[in-house]
């Protein structure tokens, strides 16, 4: 069996339910899923294991979504790492800012279903396969 093919997805999140209810949905269907409590640790376990894809909270008390995002895309190992934000600040306008000015990948809400989740990491990942 081939493991190679197994793709790694670091959650960045302060709710520790939420990381538990992200790798349950997501492990389910056979992703490697990695928590991060909080942006500081965050942004450390992006460069250590080079996620296939980033599932990233805007608010959090220790660094803010927005900041790692920033590292994420100033460095030359991280700046191609697909990132979906994963937020309960729904309002429209961040939504604009976020997928527009910032060129985030994906906008996910909390509350969220986990088919939602699953359309949006599945979309994202196959978007990143093809040949850049």
């Amino acid at each position: 069996m081939e493991t190679t093919t197994v793709k790694k997805i670091l959650c960045i999140e302060d709710e520790p339910e939420m990381i538990d209810l992200i790798r349950l949905i997501l492990g389910r269907r056979g992703y490697e899923v990695h928590g991060a409590a909080g942006g500081v640790e965050g942004a450390r376990l992006v460069r250590k294991i080079l996620p296939d894809l980033v599932l990233l909270d805007l608010m959090m008390p220790d660094m803010d979504g927005w900041e790692v995002y920033q590292q994420m895309k100033s460095e030359p190992n991280t700046r191609n790492i697909p990132v979906i934000i994963v937020t309960a600040k729904a309002q429209n306008i961040d939504k604009v800012l976020g997928l527009h000015i910032a060129k985030v990948d994906d906008y996910i809400a909390k509350p969220f279903g986990p088919q939602e989740l699953l359309d949006s990491v599945e979309r994202i990942l196959a978007q990143k396969i093809s040949p850049s």
